[in-house]
C-alpha cells in the first residue's frame, strides 16, 4: 500500500495553530527623584561645603535671569526635593521656605541689560558664578546644572539634567524659580497689560499677542526675535540715505537754481 505523502503533509500543516500576533513591548518609565549621593561621597572624602547651583529664566522674552546656589545641611535635607519644573506652584513655595530655613543659599540676578549686552548664555553663567561667590562660605566643590562649568576658585562639575539628579541642584532650581516668579509678578505691576504675572515672560500666545499689540516694554530682551519684530512694527527705523539719495529740500533748491 502506497501512502500519499502530499495529503499527509497537508493534513499535518492544517493542524498547526496560527501564529499569535506579537505582543507590544510594555516598558515602565521610572522617574527618580534627585539624591544626595554625590554630595555625600564628597563629604566622606573630607570635601565640604558642597554647593549646587541652577538658574531660571533663560527662555523668556522678558525679565532677568535668576541664579541660585545652595549648600544643603546633610542632617536636614527637605523631603520631596525635585526639579522645580516637576513641582506644583504650591509645593515649590513650601520647599522654598524649607530650603531657606535649613540651608545656606544665595541669589544673583542678570538684568535684561546684561542679557542684551552679553547674550543669554554668558549672562546666565555670570549670574551662576556670582551666586556661588555670594555664599556665606566659599564651597570646596560645586555642582551646576547644564553643560558648562563655572569660573569659580573651587572644583566644579557640570551635570546635564542635574536638577533632576543632584539634590543640591534641585534645591537651587527651586530657589531660582520661586525668586524669579516673584520678580515677574512685581514687573507685572510696573508694566500692566503684558500678563507677566501669569506667563512669567515666556513666549506663550497671550504674551505674543500683547507684545504685538503694545510693543516691547523696557523689560523685554532686545534681541530676541519676537521682540525685534514687535519693535520694528511699533518703532520702524527709517532707512539711512546713501550717496545717491536726494532729500526733498535739496531737490527743491536745485529746481530753484535751475
Amino acid at each position: 500500500m502506497i501512502r500519499d505523502k502530499s495529503n499527509s503533509t497537508v493534513k499535518t500543516a492544517s493542524k498547526k495553530k496560527p501564529a499569535e500576533p506579537a505582543r507590544p513591548d510594555k516598558r515602565v518609565i521610572v522617574v527618580t527623584r534627585p539624591s544626595f549621593r554625590r554630595e555625600r561621597a564628597l563629604i566622606k572624602r573630607g570635601v565640604w561645603p558642597v554647593a549646587g547651583c541652577d538658574e531660571a529664566g533663560r527662555g523668556p522674552l522678558a525679565g532677568p535671569v535668576v541664579a541660585a546656589a545652595v549648600v544643603l545641611d546633610p542632617n536636614r535635607i527637605p523631603k520631596g526635593l525635585d526639579d522645580s519644573k516637576r513641582l506644583t506652584v504650591e509645593r515649590r513655595e513650601e520647599l522654598f521656605e524649607e530650603i531657606c530655613a535649613t540651608s545656606a543659599f544665595s541669589v544673583a540676578v542678570a538684568s535684561r541689560a546684561r542679557i542684551d549686552r552679553d547674550n543669554i548664555l554668558r549672562a546666565s553663567l555670570w549670574a551662576l558664578a556670582r551666586a556661588v561667590h555670594a555664599l556665606p562660605e566659599m564651597p570646596k566643590h560645586v555642582f551646576v546644572d547644564g553643560r558648562d562649568k563655572l569660573a569659580t576658585p573651587c572644583d566644579c562639575d557640570a551635570v546635564i539634567g542635574g536638577d533632576g539628579i543632584v539634590a543640591s541642584i534641585a534645591a537651587a532650581s527651586i530657589i531660582a524659580k520661586v525668586t524669579r516668579d516673584r520678580l515677574m509678578c512685581a514687573l507685572a505691576l510696573d508694566c500692566p497689560g503684558y500678563g507677566f504675572a501669569q506667563h512669567k515672560g515666556y513666549a506663550v500666545p497671550e504674551h505674543l499677542e500683547a507684545l504685538d499689540r503694545l510693543g516691547p516694554s523696557s523689560h523685554h530682551r532686545t534681541f530676541f526675535a519676537p521682540v525685534v519684530a514687535a519693535r520694528l512694527k511699533h518703532f520702524p527705523v527709517p532707512a539711512e540715505p546713501d550717496l545717491f539719495t536726494i532729500d526733498a529740500e535739496s531737490e527743491a533748491a536745485a529746481s530753484e537754481a535751475a
